[in-house]
């Protein structure tokens, strides 16, 4: 069985098969949700995801009460899903990306956070393991919590790149999550591995801030490697949706 997301390549790349030939031209509207169900055989949640994934790559744009439309040529940006591989190099890949940025916006945000940032920092970690306690998999909070880092290194350029790879990537934390999940260790590492990232940022230790993102990442990087076979044919041939965009 292919699971959503390889079901969600598939119907991204046709669709932006049909917009990149011109046979959807500038300006048509997307067959509806409903329309696309019916034609192709899918999920409503693969068709979600497909649509976000052109959204995403400047392809489409959503109008309130009308539709998906496609845009002009000229306003696409990198098309980041198309720059990844298979489902576990593709996870690797993203916390090799995470890494390089997050660690960076860490380091800047111990030194230019304000009391208010702190505090935005501070609750979006608390909220991760009220999340994680109510039973969910903490991927929004996830994504909040390295937001606010973002958000409080004062340069609205990196908050826009965190914010929308967070969107782009949000798959692979999905997975990256659910393998932390599995284990009690794992997860208490990277809550632990969470908190001394903002520890460092209160302690305005941007070194150490830097170095605790990029240990986060790595520690990530290799819980996924020591996942075993199980784990990704399990992501792979399940029925498990892993891009909840």
């Amino acid at each position: 069985m292919n699971s959503p997301v390889r079901l969600a390549d598939q119907v991204a790349a046709m669709l932006s098969e049909e917009i990149e030939s011109g046979r959807l031209a500038e300006g048509d509207k997307l067959p509806t949700e409903v329309e696309l169900v019916k034609q192709l055989g899918v999920s409503r949640t693969v068709v979600r995801e497909a649509v976000s994934r052109l959204r995403s790559a400047g392809l489409v744009e959503p109008r309130q009460g009308r539709g998906v439309f496609v845009m002009p040529r000229r306003t696409r940006p990198l098309d980041l899903e198309a720059e990844v591989g298979d489902t576990m190099s593709k996870v690797l890949q993203i916390v090799e990306v995470r890494s390089a940025i997050e660690g960076e916006a860490a380091y800047r945000a111990a030194i230019r956070a304000t009391p208010a940032d702190l505090a935005r920092i501070r609750q979006a970690l608390a909220a991760i393991d009220a999340a994680v306690a109510a039973g969910g998999d903490g991927v929004t909070e996830d994504l909040a919590f390295h937001r606010s880092i973002a958000e409080s290194t004062g340069n609205p350029v990196m908050a826009a790149t965190v914010r929308y790879l967070g969107e782009v990537l949000r798959g692979g934390i999905r997975v990256t999550r659910a393998n932390e999940a599995r284990r009690r260790d794992f997860a208490e590492a990277v809550r632990q591995e969470h908190h001394a990232i903002l520890a460092a940022i209160e302690a305005r230790d941007a070194d150490a801030a830097r170095a605790a993102a990029h240990l986060h990442m790595t520690h990530a990087a290799v819980r996924l490697h020591d996942a075993g076979k199980e784990f990704w044919t399990e992501t792979e041939d399940l029925d498990v949706d892993l891009s909840d965009t």
